[in-house]
Parts: structure tokens; sequence; C-alpha cells
């Protein structure tokens, strides 16, 4: 016998209909996507309205309102840790003219909070709140060779996604490229997500010294020049680690951000 969903459940069932490939739903969409009947989504829609977590637009269509977005940035994970952030990523942007980004990592998954772009960089699969899984990417892979040995074990052991030809299927594969990562304080993605793209990111740390986001730039596989993007990264993960309040341990140089 199924449990009956609680209300709480399904007023978030409501907001998880809407997703970047569904910015704008109709009360039939939502109600076909959060699988509640036309009536229960009527009435928790109504009431999301009212608060401002939806909006209504004049063709009828419920787009994520303004509330959220105010709410959204009471977390020091999201707008708070962007604004921080932000004039070091507008300084590695300058000093590369590529797609510049800052994430977070989400369980399995890695979350884009911020995205600097030009019309002359490389057109990638990537957007502010895009969510990728962690192997795939150059953040993706500098957060989770931060986390604990037991979920980077367990992490191997799921189905690694595959996107292209080059992107890290094999388990012993991704165990080397972490290893490599913690070794370099930086790591580096090539074609994982498209054929023709290469990420460069590296971790920045909290003030306690955990890992809480990755920062990186994204530029065309063609003609590119690692070793000179490896210190930039590095360079703005580190300003925003400092930011952040963290400080290096007195002694040799450290290669963890």
């Amino acid at each position: 016998m199924t449990t009956p969903r609680s209300a709480p459940d399904r007023l978030l069932a409501v907001l998880g209909t809407f997703d970047h490939e569904h910015p704008a739903l109709s009360l039939t969409d939502i109600s076909r996507r959060a699988g509640l009947s036309l009536t229960t989504a009527h009435r928790l829609v109504g009431a999301l309205t009212a608060w401002g977590a939806l909006e209504r637009d004049p063709s009828g269509l419920y787009h994520i309102g303004l509330r959220l977005w105010e709410v959204s940035a009471l977390a020091p994970r999201g707008l708070a840790l962007r604004q921080v952030a932000l004039p070091f990523l507008e300084d590695l942007y300058e000093a590369t003219h590529e797609n510049v980004a800052l994430a977070v990592r989400d369980g399995t998954e890695v979350v884009y909070i911020e995205w600097i772009s030009a019309r002359t960089a490389i057109g990638v699969r990537i957007q502010v709140g895009a969510r990728w899984p962690l192997h795939a990417t150059g953040v993706g892979l500098a957060l989770l060779a931060h986390t604990e040995p037991e979920f980077q074990a367990a992490y191997c052991t799921e189905p690694l996604t595959a996107y292209t030809e080059h992107t890290i299927t094999d388990p012993g594969r991704l165990r080397r490229a972490l290893a490599e990562v913690r070794r370099a304080g930086c790591a580096v993605s090539s074609r994982q997500v498209t054929d023709d793209a290469l990420s460069v990111a590296a971790p920045v740390r909290g003030a306690g010294g955990a890992v809480v986001a990755a920062a990186s730039v994204v530029v065309p596989v063609r003609d590119t020049q690692i070793p000179a993007l490896v210190p930039a990264v590095r360079l703005a993960a580190r300003g925003i680690s400092r930011a952040l309040g963290w400080q290096p341990r007195p002694g040799p140089e450290r290669a963890s951000v």
C-alpha cells in the first residue's frame, strides 16, 4: 500500500517540477509532472503563488517567483558565497577572457552558482543552476577529490555516466585522477562533457580549511596552454579562500589550493 504524501511533500513536488528544461509550466503540466490531481495542484499552486514562490504570467504559465530568489540569497553556499568570490572570478576572466565558473557540491552532483562568459568564449552546456555528475567536470573532480574517502569509494562503485568517449567511466582511472588532483592542487578535465572543451579547476576552502567550492576556467581544447592556466585558476581559488577566512598553515607552500 502506497503511503500518502504529506502536505510538505506535495508542495516540494510542485516546486520540483521546474528545472532548466521546464522554466515555465501550465497548471496541467505541474499536475502531471508532480503526480498530483489537478484539484490538488491548483490548491498548492495558488498557495505558492500567493506567498510569492511562483508567479503567473499573462499567458497563464507559472514561473519560479522572486520570493524564492530572496530566500536563496541567504544560503551561505549560494549567493553569499558568490558575492565573496565574484571579484576574484572577474579577475580570472580578465586574465583569460574565457568561461569562468564557481561551483559547489550537492550530494553526487556539482551545482554551478556563478558563470562568466564572453561571446567569443567557447560554447558549453553550463549555466547558473546547472547540475552535472562530479566525475564529468573539472570543478566536480576538484570537489570530489576532497570529500571523505568513504564517499569517494562509494561514488566509484556507482555507474559513471559517459557524455563523450573521453568521459571518465572506469573507477580505477577516476581514483587515479582524484589522487592527482590532491597532489597537484588542481583538476584538469579534458573533453568530458563536449569534445571541444577543457576545464582547469581548483578547490576553494572555507575558514575552517574544508573545501566548500571550486573555481574553474573552461577553454577550447585546441591550442590550450594548461601550464599557463593552472596558476591563474589556483590564484583565484586562493583569493576566494582567503576572503572566506582561510589561512594557509605556516611552513612550505602547500598544493592544496
